[in-house]
């Protein structure tokens, strides 16, 4: 079964940085595409930046020209470096993953971390 694993998550203070990374494990053929989401107390889980397979990413708006998502397709990871954090940061960061188990799959499946806290305080 597919496991993802988050770490990094933490305290920092506005304008501070982190490194989140996601490490992905089990019968993998192909990782289609991963992402970063995040879900801050009575807010709806939003997209914060994604990768596919071929290095196209997105972000969302509010966070472009700050956060950098990036993979190592080798080690199944993803990572999500942010910069210049704000307070508005502060959530819950979910890291998602679009699987191809086999090769013999032409449809992916969806999976999710348990999720890492970020909090942005001074």
């Amino acid at each position: 079964q597919v496991q993802l694993v988050e770490s990094g998550g933490g305290l920092v203070q506005p304008g501070g940085s982190l490194r989140l990374s996601c490490a992905a494990s089990g019968i993998i053929f192909s990782i289609r595409a991963m992402g970063w989401y995040r879900q801050a107390p009575g807010k709806q889980r939003e997209l914060v930046a994604g990768i596919t397979i071929s290095g196209n990413t997105n972000y969302a708006d509010s966070v472009k020209g700050r956060f950098t998502i990036s993979r190592d397709n080798a080690k199944n990871t993803a990572y999500l470096q942010m910069n210049s954090l704000k307070p508005e940061d502060t959530a819950v960061y979910y890291c998602n993953a679009d699987i191809q188990r086999t090769i013999w799959d032409f449809k992916t499946d969806d999976y999710w971390g348990q999720g890492t806290q970020v909090t942005v305080s001074s």
